[in-house]
């Protein structure tokens, strides 16, 4: 990194003294700032960190005295060294008045070359030591937010990996317990020999359960493989020519069971059918993910499903009219492991949204929510009808 240079400021009234004086300070890694009256310094002391102010006492309309008062009467140029240079004979004791505006130094004229030089260099290291701690001290602040930062980060990400774990546990007990029970009862059958008892619709019933548990869990873990493709750069597109409309027919109808023992139904609006090129089985994906959604949140109120395209972008809308989203929750419902509502949220891991949104821009697409506290929310998938063929 390349080195600031040392600045010095040298103030007189005659040019000649300072072309003088900046030939014996001036050296490698410094830059000599001059000024030929109080005014003129104080502009370049507002502007300039300065290691040493070297100040001629007698100048017109603002002698070096008044100008070092003025100095240490502000914040910014008060810890400046002065030193006072005179050619006044030492009998008027200037020196006395000099340290008395806390000059750290002062010489007589004519100036001893190796002595101005050797005094120039004590403060000029001094700064430069002063500005290498300053600099140390930063750097360890900077060390110590980045190292508290991580440390939240950490416990954030423990509490995290906690909460999954507990979210997973829960999510596939249930449809464990559900088919432990469900084998139970039929061993029980078969020990006792009334297995042929139950008829065909019972049979059915049950392995209609059967697979919904199953499914459940199929789910969750290819969810949970997804946000591990997802994060690893591993998940896979394959776009191909897609119809929109057949696909959200079946996706309605194969949630119908699902809405109805929410309370709810599903409508689907669209007055034409809307091709492209985009992975058909990722699209289903996000579209059940924004259906489960609106099911489990809505309250048991109607599901809209609305498909609409322009000639260069497609859109699929899923409306419910559930407790709406706050505005800072909007933004992080999309973040994985996150869900409206805390810990009085429906069931879930809080990753459909996350996985979505990936899947969508993953199609140069984006997934979007407009929402209002108590008026339901709208989240629009939109997706690029020409871009996507060269993926």
């Amino acid at each position: 990194m390349e080195m600031e240079s040392t600045k010095l400021l040298i103030v007189d009234d005659l040019p000649e003294n300072l072309r003088a004086l900046n030939a014996l300070i001036r050296g490698e890694g410094r830059a000599v700032f001059q000024a030929a009256s109080g005014e003129e310094a104080l502009a370049l002391l507002l502007e300039h960190d300065f290691a040493l102010a070297i100040l001629d006492v007698q100048m017109p309309d603002m002698d070096g005295f008044e100008l070092a008062e003025l100095m240490r009467g502000t914040d910014k140029t008060r810890h400046i060294p002065i030193v006072f240079v005179s050619a006044a004979g030492k009998e008027l004791n200037y020196a006395f008045k000099g340290y008395e505006t806390g000059a750290v130094d002062f010489l007589y004229k004519p100036l001893d070359a190796d002595a101005v030089r050797s005094k120039v260099n004590v403060f000029v290291d001094l700064y430069c030591q002063r500005r290498e701690i300053r600099r140390r001290v930063e750097q360890q602040e900077a060390t110590m937010r980045e190292l508290h930062a991580a440390q939240d980060e950490l416990r954030r990400a423990l509490h995290m990996r906690d909460d999954f774990m507990s979210m997973v546990a829960h999510e596939l007990r249930t449809p464990l317990n559900t088919l432990y029970l469900e084998s139970q009862m039929r061993k029980m059958q078969l020990e006792r020999g009334t297995l042929p008892a139950l008829d065909s619709a019972q049979t059915r019933r049950m392995v209609e359960r059967d697979e919904r548990q199953i499914r459940s869990m199929i789910r969750l873990i290819d969810d949970m493989l997804d946000v591990s493709r997802i994060r690893s750069g591993t998940m896979s597109i394959r776009p191909c020519d897609t119809e929109l409309l057949p696909l959200l027919e079946r996706v309605v109808a194969d949630l119908e069971t699902q809405a109805a023992n929410a309370g709810s139904v599903i409508s689907l609006n669209a007055s034409h059918n809307v091709s492209g090129c985009w992975d058909e089985f990722r699209i289903e994906q996000v579209i059940i993910n924004l259906l489960t959604n609106a099911l489990r949140y809505g309250g048991g109120q109607p599901v809209a499903v609305t498909l609409s395209s322009t000639p260069s972008q497609a859109m699929i809308e899923v409306a419910d009219h559930g407790p709406g989203i706050a505005p800072e929750q909007q933004v992080r419902i999309f973040e994985p492991f996150e869900r409206v509502g805390g810990k009085e949220a429906p069931a879930g891991l809080g990753l459909g949204l996350y996985i979505s949104r990936q899947l969508a821009e993953a199609h140069g697409g984006k997934l979007a929510v407009s929402s209002r506290v108590g008026e339901g929310a709208v989240f629009s998938l939109i997706l690029p009808r020409q871009a996507a063929q060269s993926a």
